[in-house]
């Protein structure tokens, strides 16, 4: 029977998120043949965690469901161990990439990915603590229904479970290596608020996402579908497509990657950025690999930290430095899209060795575009006064900083793509212990993601 990892990090409150995503691996266990590995990273504080753990304590899931709910400690010992027994060297920097002390969306993902190949999972499914699932006639509606139904299958068996075909028949002895939908509901970054201030300034800066050598009118488009996920127009009936996936229209809460994408390449391990864990989406695609697109969109809300000051100020530094990451990450979408299938070896793997050349490649970019990037976000949060300005203001004295940042983050993507085998090779080798009561609580409530 094919084992499979559902997985949610988290880092704050979400009781309700725990208990509908148990009911998923419900919904897989029981409708398919699989068993479910339900892997719950939390690095909440003492009081959430023991809520958190109460919640897993008193469910009580199908049969061929089993939960692991791991404190940070319990996820620092198997890196450990991992990494003692990879034989890799720069265990120090290895451990601090997967499970830094700040806010890293790629590295507890990628945690959950050395998970599972301990569990002796195919699939890794995520979702996030700040989202729930529509409902239909009174009924949850589950993406793992899509995902189960085509993930590993080659796209010419997949093609008889989707609505849709739009794959060359070249494409068709390929695996089904992802499968994906949105979300409705709130913008997936907060910044709303934003548009409803001043849209000029709404435009200037969501505009930073493109190259700057882009034409207006297409940083213009760009803009205008950016972070609004599926609308919000609600579920009514299935449809699939099994395509090239358009990394736009796919979100980090509502996807599964095969075994043998995220056993090849992790994602990068950026701290405090968002958007860091959406690479592998773009890997896919790139290197022409089969996927499948869903209309199982997640519902996204807010989480009321967002709203306070502190949470104000983390928030805007990530979608800062999101913005900086851009310039090496478009570089590499863009040699990535010219490679196309040369990114994989003759069994559709993807080669670990053409990515990191084009990883290290970025790190000697001209930083005078992210200079540019920096100007538009101080004059533009200035604009809007309160507390962007005051953001603005704390920005400007750590420029420089953020610069350099935004290219050691690409130089320690290499090093970790460079370590990856190995680690994926440990893992197998490496067993799952708890090494606390399900009560106790994770220690630092800020190295995971949600």
């Amino acid at each position: 029977m094919r084992r499979i990892c559902l997985t949610l990090p988290t880092n704050r409150a979400c009781a309700a998120t725990i208990a509908a995503v148990g009911e998923e691996a419900d919904y897989a266990a029981t409708h398919f043949d699989v068993e479910v590995h339900l892997l719950i990273l939390d690095s909440s504080g003492p009081e959430v965690f023991a809520q958190h753990a109460r919640v897993v304590k008193e469910s009580h899931r199908a049969p061929g469901v089993t939960v692991h709910h791991l404190a940070e400690p319990d996820q620092r010992n198997f890196l450990e161990e991992v990494i003692r027994t990879s034989g890799t060297g720069k265990p120090d920097a290895l451990l601090e990439l997967m499970l830094p002390s700040g806010v890293s969306y790629g590295a507890c993902t990628n945690r959950a990915f050395l998970i599972a190949g301990a569990l002796g999972c195919r699939s890794v499914h995520r979702r996030d603590s700040d989202s729930a699932y529509q409902m239909l006639d009174g009924r949850p509606v589950f993406p793992v229904h899509h995902e189960l139904a085509s993930i590993g299958r080659t796209a010419a068996d997949a093609a008889s479970g989707v609505t849709e075909t739009v794959l060359g028949p070249e494409h068709t002895g390929k695996p089904v290596v992802m499968v994906g939908s949105s979300f409705v509901g709130e913008l997936s970054v907060d910044i709303g608020e934003i548009a409803r201030l001043d849209n000029d300034v709404y435009h200037d800066v969501v505009g930073l996402w493109a190259p700057r050598a882009w034409p207006e009118e297409q940083k213009r488009a760009l803009v205008e579908e950016s972070f609004t996920g599926a609308g919000t127009d609600p579920f009514v009936r299935d449809h699939s497509t099994l395509t090239h996936v358009d990394p736009m229209r796919v979100d980090m809460c509502n996807i599964a990657f095969l075994d043998e994408v995220y056993e090849r390449v992790p994602l990068p391990p950026a701290t405090d950025t968002i958007g860091s864990d959406y690479f592998l989406m773009h890997l896919v695609h790139d290197g022409t690999l089969p996927g499948v697109l869903h209309n199982r969109n997640i519902v996204n809300f807010y989480t009321p930290e967002r709203r306070t000051d502190d949470g104000f100020m983390a928030y805007q530094l990530r979608f800062t430095k999101f913005f900086l990451s851009m310039l090496h990450l478009n570089f590499l979408y863009d040699r990535m899209a010219e490679a196309g299938a040369s990114l994989l070896d003759d069994r559709h793997r993807v080669r670990p060795a053409a990515v990191v050349d084009l990883v290290r490649e970025s790190t000697r970019l001209d930083q005078e575009e992210n200079v540019h990037r920096l100007d538009v976000i101080d004059r533009s949060y200035r604009k809007l006064g309160g507390r962007y300005a005051g953001f603005a203001e704390s920005l400007a004295p750590r420029a420089e900083r953020l610069l350099d940042e935004s290219r050691a983050d690409m130089e320690d993507f290499a090093l970790l793509i460079e370590a990856w085998g190995p680690l994926v090779e440990a893992s197998r080798a490496t067993a799952l212990h708890r090494s606390h009561p399900r009560t106790d609580p994770a220690p630092d409530a800020s190295a995971s993601c949600g």
